[in-house]
Order: C-alpha cells, then sequence, then structure tokens
C-alpha cells in the first residue's frame, strides 16, 4: 500500500481569529492525518523566521499549500518575509537549488471581493488571475508543479451554504491528492 502523501498547508494571516473563511478552512486541515498545519503568525509573531526548521518542513512534503487571504492584491506582509528568507538560492532554486524540485504548489486563498470585481469592468479591473502570476512564477522557478488555485470569493459577504462547500471541497481535495492534481507543467 502506498504511504499516505504529506501535506504542508502554510497558513498566512495576520488576523486569523477574525477570518470567516481561512480559520475554518485550517481547522478542518488540521483534522486530517497527513496534513500539517504551520500558522506563520503564531510561528513568527516577531517575524524572525527559523529557516532550517522551514525548510525542514517544506522537504518533508509531498503537496504544498499556501493558504491565505488575498490583501491589496497580494500576500500578508508575513508570507512574503518567509518567500523571500526561506526560499533561498542554492537550495531552493539556481545552481544546486532543486529541493523543492517535483513538489505541487497548490494557492488555496480568498477576496473580499466578489468575482464580479475581479473582472475588467468589475472594481479591480482585472481578472483574478492576472494578480498571480508572482506565486505561480516563484512556484516554477522553484522546480514546483502550480495548481489551479482554491479560491473563495467574497469572504465577507457569503452565506453559510457558500462557505460550507468551500470547505467541503477543500478537504476533499486534501483527502484526494495526488488524484486531481493537473498537469500545469514547471
Amino acid at each position: 500500500m502506498t504511504p499516505a502523501p504529506n501535506i504542508l498547508v502554510v497558513l498566512a494571516h495576520a488576523s486569523l481569529q477574525r477570518s470567516r473563511i481561512n480559520r475554518r478552512l485550517a481547522l478542518a486541515a488540521a483534522m486530517l492525518p497527513n496534513v500539517t498545519v504551520h500558522d506563520l503568525y503564531d510561528a513568527y509573531p516577531d517575524f524572525d523566521i527559523d529557516i532550517p526548521r522551514e525548510q525542514s518542513l517544506l522537504e518533508a512534503a509531498d503537496l504544498v499549500v499556501i493558504q491565505h487571504p488575498l490583501q491589496w492584491y497580494s500576500v500578508p506582509s508575513l508570507l512574503k518575509e518567509w518567500f523571500d528568507v526561506v526560499l533561498e538560492h542554492g537550495w531552493a532554486y539556481g545552481e544546486g537549488g532543486n529541493a523543492l524540485t517535483g513538489k505541487s504548489y497548490w494557492l488555496v486563498t480568498s477576496t473580499g471581493g466578489t468575482h464580479e470585481t475581479y473582472q475588467i469592468e468589475g472594481v479591480h479591473q482585472h481578472p483574478f488571475s492576472s494578480f498571480l502570476p508572482a506565486q505561480e512564477q516563484t512556484a516554477r522557478l522553484c522546480g514546483m508543479t502550480w495548481q489551479t488555485p482554491h479560491v473563495f470569493h467574497g469572504a465577507n459577504q457569503a452565506d453559510e451554504t457558500a462557505v460550507s462547500r468551500h470547505i467541503e471541497t477543500y478537504i476533499k481535495q486534501l483527502q484526494t491528492y495526488p488524484h486531481w492534481l493537473t498537469n500545469n507543467g514547471t
């Protein structure tokens, strides 16, 4: 029998206790036996990131889930710092930097704005996918396979049925990894 894949959820939410979506996603994922939910704001409230620890967690993972709310069209500040210091040249990319090669990168994010606001004619004047190239290229530079993101739009306005359905889909995908993988290339 094939062992269950090791899944690492790198969670970045500065006020998780007030979150409608990310907190519940993290709590549900943490109940799965092969999933480690790693809350960066809990682990590093002073932003003093333990690079060897983080690299060890990443090396052990088959699937790396980057979970955060979209903030100002980007990632929360601690997650940006995490990318900057953990994904080192010679370790994650560049000459000899193959520690993450072949792993899957799955973005799980939420937005305050609805799907309609992420259209050319919407308030953000771009489709949601326009805000993803930095993360997608980070994954590819590190030799990882970018997976189709799991996005929840309109987190502030959503009804309980939509929230529950989103969480169920997330958990089902975690439970059935790697069977749902897309072949997006590296």
